[in-house]
């Protein structure tokens, strides 16, 4: 029990992070986005569309990603995000907290070695 909830506390914390470093690759697509983390993280880490859809419209609500509509022959219509100037410059300071906050947990607990 402690395990699924301190997994969901990171999760939280760390979705702003996983979906603006995907972006800063390239432009993509909900779904996409919700794939590669899966995938990236060996199955670890997953979001539920109906969770990872509002956290896209609140990053664009933000002006740290920008979303359009494209329509492709014979495709449903998606919507594609990018990442900002703004967002770029949150992105840098997530890195930089999370660099900072993962060497202080292997400073306390070992956690590369163990």
């Amino acid at each position: 029990m402690l395990r699924n909830l301190l997994g969901r506390e990171v999760k939280k914390g760390s979705a702003e992070l996983l979906i603006l470093a995907l972006l800063e690759e390239r432009s993509r697509h909900g779904y996409e986005i919700g794939k590669l983390i899966e995938t990236r993280s060996g199955g670890a880490i997953t979001f539920q569309i109906a969770s990872l859809y509002p956290m896209l419209y609140r990053l664009e609500k933000r002006g740290l990603i920008d979303g359009r509509w494209v329509e492709k022959a014979g495709q449903r219509r998606r919507r594609y995000y990018r990442l900002t100037a703004a967002g770029r410059k949150v992105l840098r300071t997530h890195r930089s907290f999370w660099h900072e906050f993962m060497e202080a947990l292997d400073r306390v607990a070992r956690i590369r070695h163990a």
